[in-house]
């Protein structure tokens, strides 16, 4: 395809051409050669059918007299071949770097089988071996190709306005500031801000929410052109999401290789190489088994000099050793269920980085949660309107918004906001506004003073004090965490207007939740006063709540909360960086589109979503429990099957059983692919 750039030129672009690219994981098999260029990715699985195959008839022809046993033996020698070929470059890549594993094991004890003239055994073996791994790589592949399939959401091309032409041009050669055309139901082809059209955008490949997110254009696009990471959920759209029915045009506000997709790309493929503490334990395991086990066998061919057995019982015995005590299920199972785990998170729009952090969040026992942006909306709302006796809701109401509106503090604006809907009419105007720091404000309308502020403000201005029963409804309002403004109008007290940053409607249910997997301490660490602090984890449900917590005090904090066990912190990755990176794992809110959450945590929930939390937690807390199980069987095995082959146990049954578990694994941990997250949706209900 010949496409233009902004500039007038041209380039061919293949369909292939991507902006970044999925890492191989480590520890993935390797076959490149004639074999594997002829066969591809499946030639591992035919060469094994094909031992299989042959194996059958140099095994069953003398049997029935279709051909001699040396006809037969040539088949049993191509058996060998097929069954042995990738298991050898295997063992001797490994032994080259030093390092004895489980394919040098089974060479071993096929040779061995052969030596003895045992030659069908021997083939058996390897082709029971050999399928056995090439089903375990399919299924693996399995795992990776989730993961890899998020290198395909983002589109080939984009179609960029030039003036009054439309031009298609590769992802790679878009520039900050390009606007885009994003047609219906196509998939958007970079991060940016939309600056025309409304539609409703699927975001579950990256962010995991289940419903489309309605999107409208900026009301200032200079503006927002200047900090596009602050665009707010409704403005901002991400490379790799559907466009739903209408179409979109999209200013461009990261490259290619920087946008949220491509991040997500690269840090869920570099996890796969970060290994869990129970990775290292087994790879540690292994460096030492293997060469035990060996030794075992050595010493096994050489118990004819104190039994009464023949020497090649001696041998056949050790070749047996040596098959049973592989540890192929074990090196297999920790990994397998790792993968699949960070596999399925990333699907669920959760990054976790690496085995370490999935299997400390699976064990944590205990929660911290920042307040502001987490547990609540992250801005305050008018939440209490208390007329005094003789006024009215309207009437408070319009007098102080009258006020509010000349005002640019936070709360002002939450006022004037929330009070303009509830009225539904314009206010009245105010005139020579004035601002009382650390008290109020005051301001004239209808040609009568108003002044707005804390008590303390009408202890300090001429004027009637205020009523008894209002002073203590203010104070009411103020041990219930909220954050109050009386308002006075001539003499007459109009009443008392509380405001609070209100909690996520769905921070009781998700805190529910996490009780019920296994969470049995929560707690909130804020910045807010204590008062604040207490009346939002009451009404939430947590344990306890810590506040007036300043960053460095909340990592205080979180230090003393890890001396009684792991702890999890969950914040926004931005003012919380510090606790989240001294936490037992690191929690990131509504990372999509933050550098700063995508860096600092060791888990990054994609979307604002608080309701993706329980799902990280379950899904690591399953991915532990499946390793655990996997370890148990894997062990298990290999411990009966070293002391039965040492009773005469045979290298077939002994094969049979030892490669069926490694698939029991494997299957076991394929199983976190299809991790269930229903409890989301009733989350929302």
């Amino acid at each position: 395809m010949v496409v233009h750039n902004n500039l007038g030129g041209s380039h061919t672009v293949s369909k292939s051409e991507q902006p970044t690219q999925i890492r191989r994981p480590r520890g993935e098999r390797s076959h490149s050669g004639v074999f594997q260029s002829l066969l591809g990715h499946r030639a591992e699985l035919i060469f094994a059918l094909v031992c299989g195959l042959v194996l059958a008839v140099g095994w069953l022809g003398p049997k029935v007299g279709l051909m001699s046993n040396k006809s037969a033996f040539f088949f049993l020698l191509g058996a060998y071949f097929f069954g042995g070929y990738f298991a050898l470059r295997e063992a001797i890549a490994k032994i080259v770097s030093g390092v004895f594993q489980v394919d040098f094991l089974m060479i071993a004890a096929a040779v061995g089988a052969a030596a003895l003239g045992e030659w069908a055994e021997g083939a058996f073996l390897l082709f029971l071996f050999a399928i056995g791994h090439a089903l375990e790589q399919y299924a693996m592949t399995r795992a990776k190709d989730s993961i890899a399939a998020l290198a395909d959401l983002a589109p080939d091309v984009a179609r960029v306005r030039c003036g009054e032409d439309i031009q298609e041009i590769a992802l790679d050669a878009l520039k900050i500031g390009d606007i885009v055309i994003v047609r219906s139901n196509e998939r958007i082809p970079a991060d940016g801000f939309v600056t025309r059209g409304t539609s409703a955008v699927n975001q579950a490949p990256i962010t995991g929410e289940s419903a489309p997110v309605d999107k409208r254009p900026v009301e200032d696009v200079v503006v927002t052109r200047a900090n596009p990471d602050k665009t707010s959920a409704e403005h901002h759209v991400f490379a790799g999401s559907i466009n739903g029915a209408g179409s979109l045009e999209i200013e461009v506000s990261r490259l290619s290789a920087d946008t949220t997709l491509a991040r997500v790309i690269d840090m869920v493929s570099s996890a796969e190489t970060r290994q869990s503490p129970t990775q290292s334990f087994t790879r540690k395991f292994e460096r030492i088994f293997v060469p035990l086990v060996i030794g075992l066998a050595i010493a096994t061919s050489l118990s004819f000099l104190v039994f009464d057995e023949t020497v090649a019982d001696s041998f056949y015995r050790a070749m047996a050793v040596l098959v049973a005590a592989s540890p192929c299920a074990l090196a297999i199972a920790t990994p397998s269920a790792v993968l699949s785990g960070i596999a399925r998170a990333a699907r669920g729009g959760v990054v976790i980085k690496g085995g370490a952090p999935l299997e400390a969040l699976g064990r944590v026992e205990a929660v911290a949660f920042d307040k502001t942006g987490t547990l609540t909306e992250g801005e305050p709302k008018l939440v209490d309107i208390v007329p005094n006796e003789g006024s009215n809701e309207e009437e408070l109401l319009s007098v102080a918004a009258a006020v509010e509106s000349l005002s640019d503090h936070p709360l002002a604006e939450a006022v004037v906001r929330d009070a303009s809907r509830r009225l539904g009419a314009p206010v009245s105007p105010a005139t020579e506004f004035s601002s009382l720091t650390g008290r109020g404000v005051s301001a004239i309308v209808k040609g009568k003073p108003v002044h707005i502020g804390k008590s303390d403000l009408f202890a300090e201005i001429p004027g009637a004090p205020i009523p008894a029963g209002l002073d203590a409804r203010a104070k009411d309002l103020a041990n219930c965490g909220r954050t109050t403004m009386i308002v006075r109008h001539g003499d007459r007290y109009l009443g008392v207007i509380g405001l609070m940053d209100a909690p996520r409607k769905a921070a009781r249910p998700v805190i529910a939740r996490l009780r019920e997997l296994g969470i049995r301490r929560m707690m909130m660490i804020s910045g807010d006063n204590q008062r604040v602090a207490d009346a939002v984890a009451g009404e939430i449900g947590l344990d306890e709540a810590f506040g007036n917590l300043m960053p460095e005090d909340k990592v205080v904090r979180i230090a003393e909360i890890s001396k009684s066990g792991g702890v999890a912190m969950v914040g926004d990755g931005v003012n919380d960086a510090p606790a989240l990176a001294n936490a037992t794992v690191g929690i990131a809110m509504g990372a999509a589109g933050s550098d700063v959450a995508l860096e600092t945590a060791d888990v990054a929930l994609m979307a604002d979503d608080l309701e993706t939390l329980p799902f990280a937690v379950g899904l690591s807390r399953s991915t532990s429990r499946i390793i655990r199980q996997n370890l148990f069987v894997s062990l298990g095995v290999v411990g009966f099957l070293i002391p039965a082959t040492l009773l005469g146990l045979g290298i077939g049954p002994a094969v049979v059983v030892h490669e069926g578990s490694t698939l029991a694994v494997v299957a076991n941990a394929l199983r976190l692919l299809g991790y269930d997250t229903s409890f989301q949706s009733n989350l929302s209900r």
